[in-house]
C-alpha cells in the first residue's frame, strides 16, 4: 500500500481529496516559501532595511526561479529543515551575489516555513468552504423535498418515534452551518511568522515589528503581534475545527451505512460498490470511507494537539510531528467532504420502505404518543402503566397496538395517534428551517 492514499494511483479515487491534494506537495511548499522570501525582501526594501535594488531583484526572482525539490533532499535530511538548502539554491539561481546576500535577511527557517504553511492553509480553507457550501445546498434541497416524509427515528438501534427524512438530513447539515459561521474567526489564526532565530526579532533590527506588520498586509495574513514559534494555538484551533467537520461528515456516513443495510434499505446510493463474489451486494462505499476518514482525523487531531507541547523557544521534534500529521488531517477532511458532496446530491430515500418500517412495529412505535393521549384523562404514571401493559400484550399475541388501544379505550380519539404523518412533532419544521437557513447564507 502507498504511504499516502491521497496521491496513490490505486486508492486516490476511494479517498478523493480533490483540489486540496495539490496544496500538500513539495512543489506547493517550495512555491509558498519562495513567495514569503520575496515578500520579506520587498517589505525590507520599502522600509530601507536592505537596498531597494536588491529587494526588487529578490522579489522578481522569487516569482521566476524554479527550485527542484529533489535537489534539496540531502540538505533537508542533514539540517532537519528545508530552508537552508532552499536559500542556498535560491542564491545560486539568482547569480547575483551582490543582491543574494540580502535574501532571508534576519529571518529564521521556521518563519519562512510557518508563513508558507499559513498561505497554503488559507487556500485550503477556501476549498473547504466551497465544498461545504455545495454540500449544504444539496442537503437543503433534500431536506426541503422530504420535510414531510415520515420514517422511524431510531435510538440505540431501536424504533423510537416517527420523524421525517428531511429532519434526519437537517441533522447532517446543521453542524456544517455552525462550522461555516465560525470560519471568519478561524481565519484570524492564519498569521504571518517573523521573529528570527529565538523569537526576539533581534536580527531584524529596530523595525522588526513594522516589517512583520507590513509583511502580513502584503501576504493577506494576520499580524499576530508576537512570536508563535512555540505557540501553536492557531494550528490547534484549525485542526480542532477540521476534526469537528470530519466527525459531522462521519455521522452522516454512519447513518447512511445503517439506512442502506439489508432489512432496512430506506435509502439507495448511486454508484454503490460491488462484491467480488456476491453479485447481489451494493456496498455503501462512500459512507464507509467517510466514517473511516473521520476516525483517522480524530486520531490525527490528538497527535496535533499533543504536538503543541513545544520545548523552550523552538522545538524540532514537536515541529516534525506537525509535518507528519497536519497534511494527512487536512486531506482526510477534504476527502470526507468530497464524498459528502457526492452523496448529498445522489442519495435517494425510499418512502415506501420507510412506511413499511413504521408499520412493521404493529403500532408500537406510537406507544409514547398513546401514553400522552391517555394522560389527558388519567394520571401520567397510570397512563404509562396501562400503555406498557398493552404493549406487552401486543408483543405476546402478535397483535396490533392500535386495535388493542381502541378496544381498551373506545371513547378516546386515536386516529391521529396512529398516523405517522401526524406524529412527527416539529420534524417537518426543523427540515424546512434548515433549508431556509442554507438559502439565507451570506455570500
Amino acid at each position: 500500500m502507498a504511504g499516502s492514499v491521497y496521491d496513490s494511483a490505486l486508492y486516490h479515487q476511494l479517498f478523493p481529496a480533490g483540489d486540496a491534494t495539490r496544496l500538500f506537495t513539495d512543489t506547493a511548499e517550495i512555491r509558498a516559501m519562495m513567495l514569503v522570501q520575496g515578500t520579506l525582501a520587498k517589505v525590507q526594501g520599502d522600509l530601507g532595511v536592505i537596498p531597494e535594488t536588491a529587494a526588487a531583484f529578490i522579489h522578481r526572482s522569487s516569482m521566476e526561479i524554479v527550485i527542484d525539490a529533489g535537489a534539496l533532499a540531502q540538505a533537508t535530511g542533514q539540517n532537519g529543515v528545508t530552508v537552508p538548502g532552499l536559500v542556498a539554491a535560491f542564491r545560486k539561481e539568482m547569480a547575483a551575489p551582490e543582491h543574494a546576500q540580502y535574501l532571508h535577511f534576519g529571518a529564521t527557517s521556521q518563519d519562512i516555513m510557518d508563513t508558507g504553511l499559513m498561505l497554503r492553509l488559507r487556500q485550503f480553507l477556501a476549498l473547504v468552504e466551497r465544498d461545504m457550501r455545495a454540500t449544504l445546498t444539496a442537503l437543503a434541497r433534500l431536506a426541503q423535498d422530504h420535510a414531510d416524509t415520515p420514517m422511524a427515528a431510531r435510538t440505540y438501534g431501536q424504533h423510537a418515534t416517527p420523524t421525517s427524512f428531511g429532519a434526519v438530513v437537517a441533522g447532517w447539515g446543521q453542524p456544517l452551518l455552525g462550522l461555516l459561521a465560525e470560519l471568519p474567526a478561524l481565519r484570524g489564526h492564519l498569521c504571518v511568522s517573523l521573529s528570527g532565530a529565538a523569537g526576539t526579532g533581534a536580527a531584524l533590527g529596530p523595525q522588526a515589528a513594522a516589517i512583520r506588520a507590513q509583511m502580513a498586509t502584503a501576504l493577506g495574513l494576520a499580524d499576530p503581534g508576537h512570536t508563535w514559534h512555540a505557540d501553536r494555538s492557531g494550528l490547534q484551533a484549525i485542526c480542532a475545527w477540521l476534526t469537528r467537520l470530519a466527525t459531522a461528515l462521519g455521522k452522516m456516513g454512519e447513518d447512511l451505512i445503517l439506512l442502506t443495510q439489508s432489512g432496512i434499505s430506506e435509502v439507495t446510493l448511486d454508484g454503490a460498490g460491488g462484491s467480488s463474489t456476491m453479485p447481489q451486494k451494493q456496498n455503501p462505499v462512500g459512507p464507509s470511507a467517510m466514517t473511516a476518514l473521520a476516525r483517522q482525523v480524530v486520531a490525527l487531531n490528538t497527535v496535533m494537539q499533543g504536538a503543541a507541547l513545544h520545548r523552550e523557544q523552538r522545538d524540532g521534534a514537536a515541529w516534525f510531528t506537525e509535518w507528519l500529521t497536519l497534511p494527512q488531517l487536512c486531506l482526510g477532511t477534504a476527502a470526507a467532504l468530497t464524498h459528502a458532496n457526492r452523496l448529498a446530491t445522489s442519495v435517494t430515500p425510499d418512502p415506501a420502505a420507510m412506511r413499511a418500517a413504521l408499520e412493521s412495529s404493529g403500532g408500537l412505535i406510537h406507544a409514547e404518543a398513546l401514553s400522552f393521549r391517555l394522560a389527558r384523562t388519567l394520571p401520567r404514571p397510570q397512563a404509562q402503566a396501562q400503555v406498557k401493559t398493552l404493549c406487552q400484550q401486543a408483543m405476546a399475541q402478535g397483535a396490533d397496538l392500535a386495535a388493542l388501544a381502541r378496544a381498551a379505550f373506545p371513547d378516546l380519539a386515536l386516529d391521529d395517534i396512529f398516523d405517522p404523518s401526524r406524529q412527527m412533532g416539529h420534524a417537518p419544521q426543523t427540515a424546512r428551517a434548515f433549508a431556509q437557513a442554507v438559502t439565507d447564507l451570506p455570500g
